[in-house]
């Protein structure tokens, strides 16, 4: 039965698409069937990571949204960016779902909303289509109903926060909301932590803060900043400290499947 994945953060900044393209990209390397949703319409990015620009994005989500097309019509085949002359052939699949990044789409949504219940529909469409094993839905920073919608369909919510007390504080409020909506399961990422910090100390806080499990401690890495969001970072750099923690995030969420 395929796993809804909700990753989220209460503010923006947080890492969340880079987190969710390493993790969804980690599953598929390792023989899964994988999509990634980009429902943060307002300020889509996503895309970036596998290289398509405005002119290779024939159809979004927002197409779907307005009745425009079917779901399936707007799943992007990204699977070739997992390979690299070191790699091996992909068993799995990964497909990116995008919303549009022309000004007008997006000032529409803001303007005039969508149908959340027709979002809702359209994942479950993806999943038999695609016959998927993850959907990963990348929300929109903070809590609007959209978001509440995606966060109450998942099998697991995923949290991204920084090692800073205003994400701790609006992670608060996503946890007491996650918990009031019954999610199965939640998860922390702490992202963009300073390497100094003691890793263990900084779990047995957060951990101990929310009464959830910490699936990952990614480092702050000039290497991360270097590469500026234009490839997957453990596809490149599959032995760098952040992709073992994006296999140690992947592993937790494969044994909650």
């Amino acid at each position: 039965m395929a796993q809804i994945i909700s990753v989220h953060s209460f503010r923006g900044g947080t890492g969340k698409s880079n987190t969710i393209a390493n993790v969804a990209a980690t599953m598929a390397i390792q023989g899964k069937r994988v999509a990634i949703v980009d429902t943060d319409i307002q300020s889509p990015g996503v895309h970036v990571i596998f290289g398509l620009s405005e002119d290779k994005i024939e159809s979004s989500l927002n197409d779907y949204l307005w009745g425009r097309c079917e779901i399936k019509d707007t799943a992007h085949d990204v699977t070739h960016t997992l390979t690299t002359k070191n790699t091996d052939k992909i068993n799995g699949s990964l497909y990116l779902i995008p919303s549009s990044i022309k000004a007008g789409e997006i000032a529409r949504i803001i303007r005039e909303g969508y149908d959340v219940v027709r979002l809702n529909d359209g994942f479950q469409e993806l999943i038999s289509s695609l016959k998927l094993d993850y959907l990963f839905i990348d929300t929109h920073p903070g809590l609007n109903e959209e978001t509440l919608v995606s966060i109450g369909v998942s099998n697991v919510l995923i949290i991204i926060l920084r090692p800073d007390h205003q994400d701790f504080q609006g992670t608060a409020v996503t946890v007491d909301v996650a918990r009031k909506l019954r999610v199965p399961k939640m998860l922390l990422v702490i992202n963009k932590a300073l390497p100094s910090l003691n890793f263990t100390d900084l779990q047995q806080q957060v951990e101990n803060i929310y009464n959830v499990s910490v699936a990952g401690i990614l480092p702050l890495s000039e290497d991360m900043v270097q590469l500026a969001s234009k490839d997957i970072f453990s596809v490149q750099y599959p032995e760098h400290p952040i992709s073992q923690g994006i296999k140690k995030i992947a592993e937790q969420v494969a044994d909650i499947a």
